[in-house]
């Protein structure tokens, strides 16, 4: 029977010592990078939910988190910069503010949001801002009167909150970026029920019922009441786990339109919904001058 040498074995082994060790530190390193990378995520989803939460308190330490020499605004009634955000802030009626975040996700430099505000009157919202170097640079948002609840009882808040399945997350926001782009962009109704588990289908917005049959419902009233809704362009999908947020541009009976989408995904399908629409104003009425999307002269110039 073949064997090696003891002066191989015991050089075989050390080898073999060294490469478990570092093997160890390596996969050490990578749990702690992981661990960091963890911490700076939760830390800058804290950061935007306190931010929001000043609005109602007036806290002047949240906002520090917001790039002072570089803060682009798509809210088309704010003026560019902290300033233009501060205006705002200063022209509430004291005590008037009130601000409820329901839910708060991140993808990558995204922290995106939905709170229910009082804020100039009750309206719902998602607030995305995106951070660079630590800081918010970049912000946009779409508010709408809140309304509801809806024919199924549901609110434009209420529901599902919990983040799961992040290992899915970008098999989701491919999912939902096919169904807006197959059903909402292009019409393809005869793939809609591909996208759902059955009847299965929760609603939030304040004008349908819940299940399959309620968003067809839906479709074929706005048609029999001549309200045309045509998505033209998606600008945006952000998504953390189970929650996807699609952010399309388009008409909604005529008017410019500014449509926001979050969808929650169940085993492949999508289980849950809620949306906001608020009409853009034309350019004139602009209070700033980057557009309510990703315009490409905001993005060159980052």
């Amino acid at each position: 029977m073949f064997s090696l040498p003891k002066r191989k074995i015991v050089t075989l082994s050390i080898v073999a010592a060294i490469a478990s060790i570092a093997v160890a530190e390596l996969t050490a390193t990578s749990v702690v990078a992981e661990t960091k990378l963890e911490k700076r995520v939760s830390n800058q989803k804290k950061q935007v939910f306190d931010l929001l939460e000043s609005i109602e308190t007036g806290a002047p330490e949240p906002v520090a988190i917001v790039n002072s020499e570089k803060y682009v605004q798509h809210n088309l009634a704010v003026a560019d910069g902290l300033e233009g955000f501060g205006k705002v802030l200063q022209a509430l009626p004291k005590g008037s503010a009130k601000v409820d975040t329901k839910r708060v996700f991140q993808d990558g430099d995204y922290v995106f949001t939905h709170t229910e505000y009082n804020f100039f009157g009750p309206k719902i919202g998602f607030d995305i801002f995106r951070f660079e170097n630590g800081k918010i640079v970049e912000h946009w948002d779409n508010l709408q009167t809140t309304a509801g609840p809806n024919p199924s009882g549901h609110t434009m808040t209420d529901g599902s909150v919990e983040v799961a399945d992040v290992d899915k997350t970008d098999a989701n926001k491919q999912l939902v970026a096919s169904f807006v782009d197959d059903i909402l962009v292009n019409g393809r109704f005869e793939k809609l029920s591909g996208y759902f588990d059955g009847e299965n289908y929760i609603q939030h917005n304040p004008q349908i019922g819940d299940k399959l049959s309620g968003l067809a419902a839906a479709f074929e009233a706005l048609s029999k009441a001549g309200v045309a809704i045509k998505y033209d362009r998606v600008h945006k999908v952000l998504g953390e786990g189970n929650f996807v947020l699609v952010i399309s541009e388009g008409n909604f009976g005529g008017r410019h339109t500014s449509f926001y989408d979050l969808f929650r995904v169940e085993n492949g399908k999508l289980a849950e919904h809620w949306d906001t629409l608020e009409t853009i104003p034309p350019r004139d009425q602009w209070k700033n001058n980057n557009g309510k999307f990703w315009s490409p002269a905001v993005s060159a110039a980052r």
